[in-house]
Parts: C-alpha cells; sequence; structure tokens
C-alpha cells in the first residue's frame, strides 16, 4: 500500500510518516522508507555526514508493525509507543538509501501487543529489537 493507504490506518502525517510503502506478508509488515536527505532529523545529526537517527529507525519499524494493528485500531483508537528491548543498531542509514523492514507482532496481552522487526539496506542488517505497542483511545 502506498503513503495515501497507509494514511487510513496510522494517524501520522506531515514529517512523522515515514512509510512509502508497506506490505502484509502472511505475519510480517515488510515496509520501506528512501531517505531523500532533506528530512528535519538529519538536520544537525552530522553536517557534513548525515546520518538517519537511531530513534528515527525505530519509529519506522514502530510504524511498520503498527500497520498489523489495523483491524485492532477502530475508529477513534492509537497505537502508543510503550517500549524497545534488545535494540541493536548494526550499519547507518544515510540519503539515498532505502530503509526496508521487516516486523511481526509477536503476541498480545490485553491492549498492549509485542513486535518484532529489523531494518535494513539492501543486503546489510541496519537495526533489530523487540518493541511494544497500546492501543489507547485517541
Amino acid at each position: 500500500m502506498n503513503q495515501e493507504a497507509i494514511k487510513d490506518i496510522l494517524p501520522h502525517r506531515d514529517n512523522m510518516l515515514l512509510l512509502d510503502s508497506v506490505e502484509q506478508d502472511g505475519e510480517w509488515a515488510v515496509g520501506s522508507y528512501t531517505v531523500r536527505g532533506d528530512e528535519w532529523f538529519l538536520q544537525g545529526h552530522f553536517p557534513g555526514r548525515p546520518v538517519v537517527p537511531g530513534v528515527i529507525l525505530c519509529e519506522i519499524l514502530a510504524q511498520s508493525s503498527c500497520i498489523l494493528l489495523k483491524d485492532e485500531m477502530a475508529a477513534g483508537k492509537l497505537p502508543m509507543y510503550t517500549g524497545m528491548n534488545n535494540v541493536k543498531f548494526r550499519a547507518p542509514v544515510t540519503p539515498g538509501d532505502t530503509f526496508t523492514t521487516r516486523c511481526r507482532i509477536k503476541r498480545r496481552m490485553g491492549q498492549f501487543y509485542f513486535a518484532e522487526g529489523s531494518g535494513s539496506v539492501g543486503e546489510t542488517l541496519c537495526v533489530k529489537g523487540e518493541f511494544s505497542f497500546a492501543i489507547v483511545e485517541a
């Protein structure tokens, strides 16, 4: 699905919608974001050698994961990040790179969802980790 279809699921807009596309492949969400180089989060990180901040990579993974919660996010509900565990950064993501995510929901406990995911550029693993979300009232 493209960004317009993603907007029907996620509440993110403008500079915070960080998926160009995403598809569901069985239990997995596979998303992508191409770093243009003019993003707000690259300004000053770092001058002369822009690198996507790790927290932004985690946000892209979260958005990809939350696509899998579309059926649980009825009108008036929002996915909220509640935690990250075992996050490891392996390689930088820079302007011109297409960052590809692969995420799945591992389990649910009430309104909480626990996911795992990874992000790569080509065959190079850049980040992997576990994430949790709560579906809350907007």
